[in-house]
């Protein structure tokens, strides 16, 4: 269990404290049998030989949270939609060009629910550049949501069967999403702590990755977000999550309740 636990750690930043190490067998056991391999111990075993990088990307994927669906707590898409967008809509008007990312994108349920905010309302958004990029450290995770397939369940999750109907396509026992609102969005496997941020954004959506950092890698990837976020931006975290003590890159705004924004435009505002 150790092992994996580091492993993890290692390969995504992401931790397993001591009192939650049983989770690792209970996730990895699908995995396992679906690998053909026989037990726990074989699975490290053949880790550690180090000879199938395919096996540990499998291995992580199974371990990170992917927990995820369409418009995961509403009232933060709510406030996307009539606070966020409505002040850059504004503050971009001259260039009209927006840019968000969804950090740690997951299956992708996320970022297609933000390109819907867009298609649902054409005619507010027609003429503007809308630019949204999606990124996470799992492949397995980034390649499922490239491909846009969910059950049935996992739709309705989140959606009403009349949104279903119209961004999806049936596909046999699945629904894709369909190309109207695939081409919304662009995909890529990113490591946060590791990689170069994918662009400068207006708005950056990082909720529920901070969970699993040490304090350390939370200030580092809190620097990374801050350097890939427009001066005047706006950063949306998970709602058990805070800038509060671990970054003194961004404040809170005291308008949009819940949204953080760059240190330096706090201080210009209260001066």
């Amino acid at each position: 269990m150790a092992y994996l636990a580091s492993l993890l750690e290692q390969r995504t930043g992401q931790q397993i404290g001591p009192n939650r190490l049983w989770r690792i067998e209970t996730v990895l056991k699908a995995m396992i049998r679906a690998q053909g391999i026989a037990s726990l111990g074989d699975l490290v075993a053949r880790l550690r030989a180090g000879a199938e990088p395919a096996l540990v990307d499998a291995v992580l994927s199974a371990l990170l949270n992917h927990e995820t669906y369409f418009f995961r707590d509403t009232a933060a898409f709510k406030l996307i939609e009539t606070g966020v967008l409505d002040q850059l809509r504004e503050a971009r008007g001259a260039d009209r060009r927006i840019a968000i990312w969804s950090a740690g994108c997951s299956t992708g349920q996320e970022a297609y629910s933000l390109a819907m905010i867009f298609a649902n309302d054409p005619a507010r958004w027609q003429g503007w550049t809308v630019d949204i990029q999606a990124s996470d450290v799992s492949a397995a995770a980034v390649e499922r949501a490239r491909t846009g397939s969910y059950s049935q369940f996992e739709i309705q999750r989140g959606l009403p069967i009349t949104s279903m109907l119209r961004w999806f396509d049936q596909d046999g026992e699945t629904w894709r999403v369909g190309r109207a609102l695939a081409g919304r969005v662009r995909f890529k496997r990113h490591h946060l702590l590791d990689d170069p941020a994918p662009g400068r954004f207006d708005l950056i959506l990082c909720r529920n990755v901070m969970l699993y950092f040490n304090a350390e890698r939370r200030r580092r990837a809190f620097d990374r977000l801050a350097d890939a976020l427009a001066p005047d931006g706006y950063l949306m975290l998970g709602a058990g999550e805070t800038v509060i003590g671990q970054t003194d890159r961004f404040g809170s705004d005291p308008e949009l309740r819940g949204l953080y924004r760059p240190a330096a435009l706090i201080r210009r505002q209260a001066a």
